[in-house]
């Protein structure tokens, strides 16, 4: 609740973080049910905000959006502190504390882009690196993101099992088998492949979430595959899912729904 003695700056700014945190632009009455505030004032904020362009309105549908300043604020904050640097300091602690390779990957279509990583004190010479780009149904990076994304999203990236290539001979050859691994990934609340984009290797990943509870990127460590059994997988997989998480708190994000649903549902039964 915004209250009466709040100044007006501390209201506007809780206006741009509602609209912020909403999937599609919302009505004004939505507005002043969820801050708390006189019908009449939330008109006064929107109005101002429109003004200076931090909000937009949409008369046919007596809506209101985030305006183009607010993404050019934005803009300027990711160039001051962007992806990689708030990720590069929990990426170099996952390093240390695993031993093994780390990476940061974004969704680019229907390929990971690595945007960090981190070799391992052993040296594995792997053909992930810093802008390399590989399918997104392969990596566990790509399969962490995508697991979060819309059924449709999903399918309009891959349509037909033609959409998904092989590296190796692992991985999914149908539309309907990347589904039940997604739908897989999701549940457990990370994912992982084997084998699939370097043979004699894997990967364990987990997904940050922005503000509105999407997927924007996914920490990953890959290692030789001898070297993890499943339950140390399991335990590798917590340290990744951990540094997700600080990088959702950092970027202001909020966890996916499903995913403190699945957290809370495992501290119960742990």
């Amino acid at each position: 609740m915004v209250g009466e003695q709040v100044p007006g700056a501390t209201r506007a700014l809780a206006v741009l973080r509602y609209l912020a945190s909403q999937p599609r632009p919302v009505n004004a009455a939505a507005i002043t049910r969820a801050l708390g505030l006189p019908r009449s004032t939330t008109y006064h904020l929107l109005a101002a905000l429109e003004r200076e362009r931090f909000v937009t309105h949409l008369p046919e549908e007596r809506r209101y959006a985030l305006g183009v300043a607010a993404f050019e604020i934005g803009s300027a904050y990711l160039r001051h502190a962007g992806l990689e640097r708030l990720a590069r300091p929990l990426l170099a602690s996952l390093v240390d504390e695993t031993g093994e390779t780390g990476h940061l990957g974004v969704l680019d279509g229907r390929e990971t882009l690595y945007l960090l990583e981190q070799r391992s004190p052993v040296g594995d010479v792997l053909v992930s690196d810093v802008g390399v780009r590989l399918p997104a149904h392969l990596t566990a990076s790509g399969r962490a993101l995508l697991s979060w994304l819309p059924r449709a999203q999903v399918t309009a990236l891959f349509p037909t099992s033609a959409s998904l290539s092989r590296r190796t001979e692992r991985g999914p050859t149908s539309v309907a088998a990347l589904r039940r691994i997604l739908a897989a990934d999701r549940q457990r609340g990370w994912a992982v492949e084997d084998g699939e984009v370097t043979a004699g290797f894997a990967s364990v990943a987990a997904a940050a979430f922005d503000h509105a509870g999407r997927p924007v990127a996914a920490f990953a460590i890959t290692f030789r595959d001898r070297r993890h059994d499943d339950e140390d997988r399991v335990v590798l997989a917590d340290l990744v899912v951990g540094r997700a998480q600080a990088l959702t708190a950092r970027l202001g994000g909020r966890w996916s729904v499903d995913a403190r649903r699945r957290a809370r549902a495992d501290g119960a039964t742990s």
